[in-house]
Parts: structure tokens; C-alpha cells; sequence
């Protein structure tokens, strides 16, 4: 069983969102211990892009923060290596399918094993895309997460729950990340409709930025992800990055006790 799927064996998984590089790797190592010693089940490292199609404002500005500090996909993998068994929480690197060509396939595949990852998530590349690399992943032990939305078809919502692996991303709305969620009642039936096809956790994200949230939703879903509403905090807080870890560290906390 991979790391992913161990986490949801026993409870609802916390799965907070961090742009790599923002402010700057050095950062990103810190913030990634904070994460997992407040309460983190999972975590997303983002790779910052040019062109984040699924991003909305509060991330693209923290990718644009990690590109100007000279973030790059194979620093990104030498700052996880670094970290590799200082950490509980499983690993999922963020990002879109340009990098992973630019960075070479296999030799991509080979340096997250090295470096300890679990899993990516590739919102731009549907399954469909690029099969051979879903299977290579797969291949490998890792996790290839895939995404539905409120308006994915019945077709292609089966052929998505028969092909996920780790736990389902059900995005909450129809838009970019860090807009505020659909009304309750939907998301509910939104979620039901998903679980009549998919036996694996369905974990839902964007428009979730805080605890009053997270309880609204808890009883639907086996997790959470948090992402612009993190974001923020690094933000807020990029000229004082003690208080910065600390803002962040009472932030999971809060959400880990409403989930």
C-alpha cells in the first residue's frame, strides 16, 4: 500500500499547499517541517510555472515569487532530498506537465523516488493525455492523483475513479484556486455523485481557507486541502519568517482540530 493510501486507513487527512521557492528554498525546508510537525497528513509542493492555467491569483503570485528567486524543478529535488526521512507526512509535488518534459520523464520519475516522493498531481494533463506515464508512476510505487469537477461527465467520471489511485481531487467549483466554494448543499451532492463511482478517499479542495470551512465539509469528505489561504500567511509574513512559521504552525493546527 503506498504511503498516500496508508493515510486515509484511519482518519480524514489534512493536505496543506505550498508553493516550493516562495519565498525561497531555504524557506520552503522550514516551512515543510512546520507543516508536518502541526498536523499535516499529506503535503502538496508546488513547482512554480510560467503559465499555471489552474492557479488563481494568491498562487500564481507565490509562483512568481519562487521563478524570481531562481526556483527550479531540479532544485526543488535537491532541497526534498536533503529533507528525505525528516519528514512523516507523505509528499506530492504540484505541478504542470511542461516541467516534467523539460525535465526529462524518466529521469524525473527516478529522481522522486530518490528524493522520497509519494505522488504527483499533474492538473494539466488528463489521464487520457499521457497514459504511459500514469503506468510508469504506477509502475514505480508512486501515485499519479487524479482530478474531477462539478461538471465532469458520467462517462468520464468512470473512467477517471477506475484509473485514481491514492485518494480522488475534487475540485469544488468551476474556476482557479482561492475562489470561494459552491453552496454547501452541492458540493454534498457534488460529492455523492463522485462516490458512486470511486471506492478511494475523495479528498475536496479550492475556495477551503479555514477552519469554519473545513467543518461544513468534513462529513463528506475523508480530506482537505488548503492551499491560497496558506499561501497568504507565507505572504503576509516573508520579511519575518519566525512569526512566519509560527502564524503557519497555529494555522494547521486549527484546521487539523475542525477536521
Amino acid at each position: 500500500m503506498n504511503r498516500v493510501e496508508q493515510v486515509f486507513s484511519d482518519r480524514k487527512a489534512l493536505i496543506p499547499y505550498i508553493t516550493a521557492g516562495d519565498p525561497d528554498l531555504k524557506t520552503t525546508e522550514e516551512l515543510l517541517l512546520t507543516l508536518d510537525k502541526s498536523g499535516a497528513d499529506i503535503i502538496e509542493v508546488g513547482v512554480p510555472y510560467s503559465d499555471p492555467l489552474a492557479d488563481g491569483p494568491v498562487i500564481q503570485a507565490a509562483g512568481q515569487r519562487a521563478l524570481k528567486s531562481g526556483t527550479t524543478l531540479a532544485g526543488i529535488m535537491e532541497m526534498l532530498l536533503r529533507l528525505k526521512g525528516h519528514l512523516k507526512s507523505p509528499l506530492l509535488l504540484m505541478g504542470y506537465y511542461n516541467c516534467i518534459l523539460q525535465y526529462g520523464k524518466e529521469r524525473f520519475i527516478e529522481d522522486a523516488i530518490k528524493v522520497g516522493l509519494s505522488g504527483v498531481i499533474l492538473p494539466d494533463l488528463p489521464f487520457d493525455q499521457d497514459e504511459d506515464f500514469y503506468q510508469r508512476l504506477k509502475c514505480k510505487g508512486l501515485v499519479g492523483i487524479l482530478m474531477t469537477t462539478p461538471v465532469t461527465s458520467e462517462c468520464r467520471l468512470k473512467e477517471i475513479a477506475k484509473r485514481s489511485s491514492g485518494f480522488l481531487y475534487c475540485v469544488s467549483l468551476l474556476g482557479v484556486t482561492g475562489d470561494r466554494k459552491g453552496p454547501l448543499q452541492e458540493i454534498k451532492s457534488y460529492l455523492e455523485r463522485v462516490r458512486q463511482y470511486a471506492n478511494i478517499p475523495l479528498a475536496l479542495g479550492f475556495g477551503i481557507d479555514g477552519p469554519d470551512k473545513v467543518r461544513e465539509v468534513r462529513e463528506f469528505v475523508d480530506g482537505v486541502i488548503i492551499g491560497s489561504a496558506l499561501i497568504k500567511i507565507i505572504a503576509r509574513y516573508n520579511d519575518n519568517p519566525e512569526q512566519m512559521l509560527t502564524e503557519v504552525a497555529s494555522f494547521i493546527k486549527s484546521l487539523k482540530a475542525a477536521l
